[in-house]
């Protein structure tokens, strides 16, 4: 139940609403909007009588959330979620940051070196993996808190703030004391311990969408985290599991209009990991920044032939140079912008255009 407040309601008319509902039993949790405050009842798993909420003095409707994804929806928040990882890199608003860098941390010298030349190339943040879950126990499983402190290096180095991955909870933990922002891989999104305990730790998530997840098992996995009180979820599309041998995944471009309609949370794009081939990154790239995701998220390697991870599905470095100029013409042209690389002198604003 989400309670519409009037747009000339007092701190005082706010203040009973909250505590009438308390009185119910239920947990209230206000938040207020640019025109008007709302007031989302959470802690109920059924219909609940609002009746005499409705009446109370201040109050403008109540609105019945249908959807099983209740904190997620467009009904409980009609205006975009921001959600900031460092200062200038924001998803979800004009802005589109790209997010770029090898599948797993190898060394110090050859992290430092990608996040040089993907900021160079105009990317607003950095990806690495320290903990990697892998189909073979006997493959690369990243270097761990060592990895951790070659991303912290690489940050100091370019000031690129880091998203990279927590595989379980006491992870997690050490996760969020280097990372700007905790990746949940699309193996653990359906981890709902690990989800509940990075939904209490209040730093940005970034949620990998599962290999044979549908939108809702998605957005149902997002409620996990919002239901701990972390709002700052960014989701990510990166390809489901299909039948074709030709590809490694079958990349959904549809989920990026879809989520967009039915969830106010940002969502990105992993085009690296939704095609797994390196010739099919820069397309695929391209056609998610058109149909409108809110990021990308872009495996590159100064040297993707010796990559210990995922070699086959990185870009070389003057192939995301090139990806990353060709997304600014896409994205200027539907009235966006690619977040510039930190200390890089942003574009002028352009209006955004009228289509249809």
């Amino acid at each position: 139940m989400l309670v519409v407040m009037r747009h000339d309601a007092t701190d005082e008319q706010v203040t009973r609403v909250v505590s009438a509902i308390e009185a119910m039993g239920f947990t209230a949790r206000p938040m207020p909007g640019q025109q008007r405050t709302s007031i989302g009842l959470v802690g109920n798993d059924r219909r609940v009588d609002g009746s005499g909420i409705e009446a109370m003095a201040g109050v403008a409707e109540v609105i019945y959330v249908t959807r099983p994804y209740k904190q997620v929806s467009r009904e409980w928040r009609a205006d975009n979620t921001i959600v900031t990882i460092a200062p200038g890199v924001s998803f979800g608003g004009a802005d589109v940051p790209i997010i770029a860098g090898p599948c797993s941390v190898e060394g110090e010298e050859q992290i430092v070196e990608s996040a040089r030349m993907v900021k160079a190339a105009g990317a607003a943040a950095l990806r690495g993996g320290a903990f990697k879950p892998r189909s073979s126990p006997y493959s690369f499983q990243g270097l761990g808190k060592q990895g951790l402190e070659f991303l912290a290096t690489a940050r100091r180095e370019t000031g690129l703030p880091i998203v990279t991955e927590a595989l379980d909870e006491a992870g997690a933990d050490l996760v969020a004391e280097y990372a700007d922002c905790i990746q949940i891989g699309a193996r653990n999104m359906q981890n709902y311990s690990l989800l509940k305990q990075v939904g209490r730790m209040k730093k940005p998530v970034l949620l990998k969408r599962g290999m044979a997840a549908t939108i809702v098992d998605l957005l149902l996995s997002a409620e996990y985290i919002l239901a701990e009180g972390n709002d700052q979820v960014i989701l990510c599309e990166r390809g489901i599991r299909g039948f074709d041998t030709l590809t490694r995944n079958l990349f959904d471009l549809s989920a990026i209009p879809l989520v967009q309609s039915l969830s106010h949370l940002p969502i990105v794009a992993d085009p690296s990991h939704g095609t797994g081939l390196r010739d099919k990154v820069t397309p695929m790239g391209r056609a998610a920044i058109a149909a409108g995701a809110d990021g990308l998220l872009v495996e590159v390697h100064p040297h993707p032939e010796q990559a210990l991870s995922d070699g086959g599905q990185t870009l070389f470095p003057e192939q995301f140079a090139k990806l990353v100029l060709e997304a600014k013409a896409i994205a200027g042209a539907i009235g966006r912008t690619i977040t510039p690389a930190p200390g890089a002198v942003r574009p002028p604003t352009r209006g955004k255009l009228a289509l249809g």
